[in-house]
């Protein structure tokens, strides 16, 4: 039987089932089942926690090879900062390894991370960089048109669309130099440097894995990414999937790191392009929503972050400084900070907290606990002017409708002194049920506590909400711009799908493309006032 008459069949059989209201009967079995399971875990979990089973104890300390791929300006630059802290590390010898790799439309912004090769060792580093060329607009399309074979290669169960057409209008307009991208225009120039002519991303991303793999002991590849804009909010949700999905096999630990947008940032990157995004990592994330997903599509679109996803807000640091500079400078020392500290070892921590990864006696090395629709965890930090007193959740733009079952904080041995009040200011803002206790590093940015909060919804971020009113005054094409997953297989996934009633995942050409997701839990519930 063809591809073809095999996905028509499944399709015909998923209308019949959902007009007759039996996948939702299913469903409703499955999120029950899925919730009591859920609930078991995380009771276990927090018992666990409570024992502190995610710390390595004394004698236990081992070195955990950090990789990093930076994608737009927001991640290069933090390569940059993570580079510097990292070369004493490397130099120091040990069985450390560096990999980085910094993608970006264009050359700008890249050189920083170029200079990296200056100070690090080679014989324990990587470091490259790739600017994306903006491609003739006849040569890019020519690309596009070929989208169905490249994806057939890469997966052999690739449904053959015939309805497939670019999902590019012919007439798109290239922005003025200097001007921010929309996110599917990024994703278009990510695919013509993925799939076409020489390859230069599929090889540098190859590369990229082989000196990862090149490690010994633990490791993880960290993707850092700007929330807010287009260029890395547009393209790592392709390439998450090819580094972690076909070329560590899902081997490797990838975590997603993505820095929201503050204030003080050009109004294009805290627009309603927020909203797809935030959906696209919901249906990533949210274990139930990319069953759905995998249903229609296949595991290639299984999530790719299988350490995690965590955001970063910047908006605290902003009320304190009024200085855009200096806030970016400050986040890209905060996380460089996680990464970093104790040879890697806070953030190992930090991951067997957050993933269940390697926490042994409960589950093997390899087991990863999966998450719900609470898979965003969020970084903090405090000092004397960022989050100094006030309320704790306004400032970081999160909702009353999280209540945290832990906290992990961590302060310099040297000067502990802010702890005590960011532990006031969070037992009064999230009223954790674990009892919180300060864990005493080395490496911290000066005078600054770290915290992260776990397991939250995008229904429990102001931003979210926020971003869904901007991006409903938007017309059609507007919207268009403004997604990137999934637009290659024909789903503009915030919109609710065409012959599927109650389901999320309009098609662009107006035949079956969908996902098994409820259109009301992307969309989220409507009158909620913002804080």
């Amino acid at each position: 039987m063809s591809d073809k008459k095999t996905k028509d069949t499944k399709n015909k059989d998923s209308i019949q089932t959902v007009q007759e209201g039996g996948s939702f009967n299913l469903q409703e079995g499955l999120d029950a089942q899925a919730s009591e399971n859920a609930e078991k875990i995380n009771r276990r979990k927090l018992d666990a926690l409570k024992k502190g089973i995610h710390k390595m104890r004394e004698g236990q300390e081992e070195d955990f090879s950090v990789h990093i791929i930076g994608v737009g300006n927001a991640g290069a630059s933090v390569i940059e900062q993570v580079g510097k802290d990292v070369a004493k590390n490397l130099t120091e010898g040990g069985n450390l390894r560096f990999s980085a790799l910094a993608i970006d439309v264009g050359d700008g912004g890249l050189e920083g991370v170029e200079k990296l090769k200056e100070i690090l060792p080679e014989s324990c580093s990587h470091i490259e960089t790739l600017g994306l060329e903006i491609p003739k607009r006849d040569d890019l399309f020519s690309t596009l048109r070929r989208m169905r074979e490249f994806l057939k290669l890469e997966y052999p169960r690739y449904y053959w669309n015939p309805n497939y057409e670019p999902w590019l209008p012919t007439d798109t307009e290239y922005p003025d130099e200097g001007e921010s991208l929309s996110r599917s225009l990024s994703k278009a120039f990510y695919a013509k440097a993925y799939y076409d002519d020489k390859r230069p991303a599929a090889e540098a991303i190859k590369r990229f894995t082989e000196s990862a793999d090149a490690s010994t002991g633990n490791s993880v590849v960290v993707i850092v990414f700007g929330l807010g804009g287009g260029t890395g909010s547009g393209i790592v949700v392709d390439l998450a999937r090819h580094v972690s999905n076909v070329n560590f096999g899902r081997r490797a630990i990838v975590f997603g790191m993505g820095i929201a947008p503050c204030s003080g940032d050009a109004e294009e990157h805290r627009g309603g392009s927020l909203y797809p995004t935030l959906n696209e990592l919901d249906c990533m994330g949210d274990r139930s929503k990319n069953d759905g997903v995998t249903t229609v599509w296949g595991d290639l679109y299984r999530d790719p972050f299988t350490g995690g996803m965590m955001m970063v807000p910047q908006e605290p640091t902003w009320q304190a400084t009024k200085d855009l500079k200096k806030t970016h400078d400050r986040v890209n020392r905060e996380i460089s900070s996680l990464l970093t500290r104790k040879r890697g070892g806070d953030f190992w921590e930090a991951l067997r907290m957050l993933s269940w990864v390697g926490a042994p006696p409960t589950q093997h090395a390899a087991a990863r606990t999966p998450f719900a629709d609470n898979w965003i965890h969020i970084l903090g930090f405090a000092d004397k002017k960022v989050l100094s007193g006030g309320d704790t959740a306004k400032q970081l733009g999160i909702r009353e409708s999280y209540r945290s079952e832990y906290v992990d904080i961590r302060a310099d041995e040297s000067d502990s002194t802010q702890a005590d009040e960011v532990i006031n200011n969070i037992k009064d803002a999230f009223k954790p049920i674990a009892t919180m206790e300060v864990s005493l590093t080395t490496g911290t940015v000066d005078g600054s506590v770290q915290f992260i909060l776990p397991c939250i919804k995008k229904t429990d971020l102001n931003l979210f909400f926020e971003s869904r009113k901007e991006y409903d005054k938007g017309d059609w094409e507007s919207k268009l711009k403004d997604h990137s997953w999934l637009l290659d297989l024909g789903v503009l996934l915030s919109e609710p799908a065409i012959r599927f009633n109650g389901m999320a995942g309009e098609c662009l050409w107006g035949c079956a493309c969908w996902v098994v997701v409820p259109y009301e839990q992307l969309r989220g519930p409507e009158d909620v006032s913002i804080n």
